[in-house]
Parts: C-alpha cells; structure tokens; sequence
C-alpha cells in the first residue's frame, strides 16, 4: 500500500562541502514536511548493516567506508507521492546524467559523492526511516 513518506539523507561530502541548508530548503521548497531530521555519523559497521543488500557488491566496502567518513543528516520526509516525486527531485544517480535544478545535478560531485540518498519505494523508505529513527509518529 503506497504512503506518502519517503527516506532521504544528506551524505558525507554534501554536508562537508556545506550543502545541507541549500538542500533542506529545495526540499521544503518542492513541497515536503520534513517529519524527522538529524545528524549523525554512521560507524563503519552501522553503515555495512544500512548497505546489507549491497555486501556482494565490488563497491561494497567503498561504499561503507566513504558512508562512515563524516556526518549525514537523514531526514523522514512526507508528500503526496513521496517516493516518486523525492526521486524526480535528486535526480538521476549519475550526476553527469540528472535532469539541470536537481538536487544532484546542483551539488553531486560523481557518481560515488553524488550527495543524496532517496528510497527508491515505500518499503525500502520504511525500512530504512526506520534504521535511523525509532517509531516516528504523526506531527
């Protein structure tokens, strides 16, 4: 059953480079309430678990460590049509390949720092809105 809240966080380089309140507004600007917000630095081992469907993967442990190498700010986001509309508005993973005003196209810097997490459906969004943040209720 589809929802309207969908996952995001903000990742290492992004917040590093200072982007964090340029991308919070667009998002609240493209119209969506931002139910849960923090920052936080992910271990190396936390981050495995949050990339668990990617271990067999070669970029795997890239991935973990590059996840792990400065703060991120996950957010609980809510609109209608969330997860597609949350999509459209990061843009394509490939920052050389996403759509110009996105928050990719504006702030990635390749493909691996593309500065941007978002769920790819209502599932994976619950699962991971809920690695990060316990019972979220209505506000």
């Amino acid at each position: 059953m589809p929802t309207n809240r969908t996952f995001t966080m903000i990742k290492p380089d992004a917040v590093q480079d200072g982007h964090s309140g340029a991308i919070i507004k667009m998002i609240e600007e493209a119209g969506f309430r931002i139910v849960a917000l923090k920052k936080t630095q992910l271990t190396p081992e936390r981050a495995g678990e949050f990339y668990a469907v990617h271990k067999e993967r070669p970029f795997y442990n890239d991935l973990c460590k590059y996840m792990s190498s400065g703060p991120i700010v996950p957010m609980i986001l809510e609109k209608d049509n969330g997860v597609a509309d949350f999509r459209a508005l990061i843009g394509a993973t490939n920052p050389a390949n996403a759509d110009e005003g996105t928050i990719r196209k504006l702030f990635a810097k390749s493909i691996e720092a593309n500065a941007i997490h978002g769920s790819d459906s209502d599932e994976n969004a619950e699962i991971e809105g809920n690695f990060f943040f316990a019972h979220i209720e209505q506000f």
